[in-house]
């Protein structure tokens, strides 16, 4: 009994004394390039859905309707869309440059799985070695929703809501004026 007690000991002394010098020694990968460290995406995957099971609202306080998608792409294109990318654009520098990578929130799946409690609670805080900034402080608490419903629902957005997102330009209302003859006097 005595020997296991102090292999418990030891074992106990021994992890932390090596986690430290992984650290200091400069050993631990810590460059967006380097590969990730032992159990990093595990973890870290693991902390933040506890955490935002956890602290996640409950309801969504606003209408998904037209006008809320547009302000949501605007919001999107103004803050999120320098990392998180636009449909049918190429990714920026900065998105090239970060690691873990940024997921295109326009393109495949991005979180449309994902309620938009859940998105809002990342717009809102951020997420901690990822790069994603939290923008409680710069954003509104409208601005916020109306983003995370429109990557909530990036796979399902009305047309003026894309077309803010692409830069096409918005369609005019009625019939189209004709174009004035160029051979009119003027």
């Amino acid at each position: 009994m005595s020997k296991f007690l102090i292999g418990l000991v030891v074992g106990l002394i021994l992890i932390p004394v090596g986690v430290y010098l992984y650290f200091s020694s400069g050993t631990a990968p810590v460059a967006t390039s380097a590969p990730p460290m032992p159990f990093e995406k595990t973890l870290a995957k693991m902390a933040l859905h506890a955490r935002v099971d956890k602290e996640m609202p409950k309801s969504v306080p606003i209408t998904a309707d037209e006008a809320g998608y547009v302000a949501g792409a605007q919001v999107y294109k103004e803050n999120c869309a320098v990392c998180h990318g636009l449909p049918g654009q190429t990714q920026t520098a900065i998105a090239k440059g970060m690691y873990p990578d940024p997921p295109k929130l326009m393109e495949g799946t991005g979180v449309t799985d994902d309620p938009p409690a859940e998105s809002y609670w990342k717009v809102a805080g951020g997420i901690r070695m990822t790069g994603m900034p939290g923008f409680d402080k710069t954003l509104s608490t409208t601005q916020m929703w109306q983003v995370s419903l429109l990557v909530a629902n990036a796979d399902k957005l009305p047309k003026a809501a894309q077309d803010v997102l692409t830069g096409a330009p918005p369609a005019a209302p009625g019939p189209a004026a004709a174009p004035a003859s160029p051979t009119a006097k003027k």
